[in-house]
């Protein structure tokens, strides 16, 4: 596998807040993730058996690797990194199928999908149901949307973690919500992972709040902007909205990159750090 970094569920399970072995030996998990599993070091991690992995490590910080996984989704086994490819990707997670908030989240998704294909992001969910509840929840969701289709799919696929491996690998649960037999639900999670696999950027809402994939797409806009530019984007922007220099670039740098022209917000303190140009 070309990814640096892969895990293998296969013997991973939810227990009380903890990620447990079950006895089964560290082969089992390819290579560990430097976040998921920051806490096991080098030695450990030749062992052939571990007890538990505390879940509540460190998360994913920005700029990391994001792990590579291999799940059933409603188009089927998928390896991350490679369905996503050369693209930018969006992992979204979902407290449980049938559900209100859910329905409506990916309703809105759905029907946003064209403008992220536009910006050459894919998109892939994922609640911790098995695949067939998947498909009949589906259903549901295109009726939501006033959508008839024989073939019930959505434009992305669905990952099925039913027994909330990939939950507690990537730090999704939320405590404080639980199902009927008082297990924790998955939060309302965003990750948005770069064509070079590291992540740009995350979110994590309760389950009671729904998110606006209105702004998520915005983000993207900005996180693809300011890959590219040398800029950053202020409160609120818009594409087509001006932007900020860095103050870190100097006032000779800004001329040559922006030579259509510098605007400098004054203000009490005398510093020049308010400088707005137009979007490149």
């Amino acid at each position: 596998m070309n990814s640096p970094y892969f895990i293998s569920l296969s013997c991973v399970s939810y227990t009380d807040a903890r990620v447990n072995a079950e006895g089964c030996g560290w082969g089992s998990i390819r290579l560990l993730s430097p976040a998921a599993l920051r806490s096991v070091t080098g030695a450990a991690a030749q062992r052939t058996k571990t007890s538990a992995i505390n879940a509540n490590m460190p998360g994913l910080l920005l700029g990391e690797v994001f792990p590579d996984f291999e799940a059933e989704t409603t188009a089927g086994t998928i390896k991350l990194h490679e369905f996503l490819g050369d693209s930018w990707g969006i992992l979204f997670s979902h407290p449980r199928d049938y559900t209100p908030v859910c329905t409506t989240e990916l309703g809105r998704v759905a029907r946003l999908s064209s403008e992220f294909s536009e910006r050459n992001v894919k998109l892939i969910a994922l609640s911790i149901d098995d695949v067939e509840d998947h498909h009949g929840w589906i259903k549901d969701i295109l009726a939501y949307n006033s959508v008839e289709d024989d073939c019930c799919l959505l434009p992305f696929p669905i990952i099925a973690d039913k027994k909330r491996e990939l939950a507690v690998a990537l730090g999704m649960l939320d405590p404080d919500e639980k199902d009927k037999d008082g297990m924790p639900l998955t939060a309302r999670c965003v990750f948005i992972i770069g064509p070079d696999k590291r992540l740009k950027l995350s979110l994590l809402y309760p389950a009671t709040t729904g998110r606006s994939f209105d702004e998520i797409l915005r983000v993207v806009d900005s996180l693809q902007l300011t890959a590219e530019k040398r800029v950053a984007t202020p409160a609120d922007w818009q594409p087509g909205d001006c932007v900020m220099i860095p103050p870190s670039m100097s006032e000779e740098e800004t001329a040559i990159l922006f030579p259509t022209g510098v605007y400098t917000k004054e203000l009490p303190s005398g510093r020049k750090y308010l400088r707005y140009t137009q979007q490149p």
